[in-house]
Formats: C-alpha cells, sequence, structure tokens
C-alpha cells in the first residue's frame, strides 16, 4: 500500500500545538510522505529529527499556494491545518483556497488537534 502523502501547516499561534500533535504522532507520521510550510516544517523537525518533511516556502511567502498546487496535482492524500482563528491573517485568501482544494479533491482537512487524531487515526486503521 503507498505512503499517505500529508501536509502540515500551522499559523503562528499554533505551531506549538503542531509540534505537540506531532511529537504524540511521530510514530505514524514516520509512514508519511510529509510535507509542510517552512517554519511549521522546521519546528516539527526540532522537536522530531527522525521524521523526513519536505519543506516548502513559508506560508505568507507562498508556502500555502505551494501546498494547494500539491493538492491540485493530486499529490497530498491529507491536510492538516492547525488555524488560528482568533488572529487576522493577512493571507487569509490562501487559507480559502487551501479549503477549497480540500473539498474540490475530497481530501481530509484537519483544522485542529481533536480532527487531526482522526485523520491519523484513520490512516493507521488503513495499515
Amino acid at each position: 500500500m503507498a505512503r499517505f502523502r500529508l501536509a502540515l501547516i500551522a499559523h503562528d499561534k499554533k505551531k506549538d500545538a503542531m509540534v505537540e500533535w506531532a511529537a504524540r504522532h511521530e510514530a505514524a507520521l514516520g509512514r508519511c510522505d510529509i510535507w509542510a510550510t517552512g517554519t511549521t516544517g522546521g519546528r516539527i523537525l526540532e522537536r522530531c529529527p527522525g521524521l523526513r518533511i519536505t519543506r516548502v516556502k513559508s506560508g505568507p511567502l507562498g508556502g500555502d499556494q505551494q501546498i494547494g498546487a500539491l493538492i491540485a496535482e493530486e499529490k497530498i492524500d491529507g491536510l492538516v491545518f492547525f488555524v488560528d482563528p482568533l488572529s487576522p491573517h493577512p493571507h487569509d485568501v490562501d487559507v480559502k483556497a487551501l479549503t477549497r482544494l480540500a473539498l474540490v479533491y475530497d481530501i481530509p482537512m484537519a483544522c485542529n488537534p481533536s480532527t487531526a487524531d482522526l485523520v491519523v487515526a484513520g490512516y493507521a486503521a488503513q495499515r
């Protein structure tokens, strides 16, 4: 069975939560092909150096759009995007575009740790 291809993104105030989530699921994530936006991927690698993560640009510098392109090319099977709903984001249109692409291409998209737990559990159950 092919490896699950997962994208990881987190807004600034959600990066700590993403790192903690990744550390809790390090074993399962180790069996995935992972793409992450620049800063998020770097923070995860600091905590989980054994993971193989392909980093793209930082979200506001085009990384969200790079992940979107991977979704449109059907190279991503799932998206974990920890969104900060309480802070304004100048690149909010990129967030909306990612949400739209996840819907159009029918891939699971988790916006918080509880939902991300379910995505990883579903992936693990298929293995």
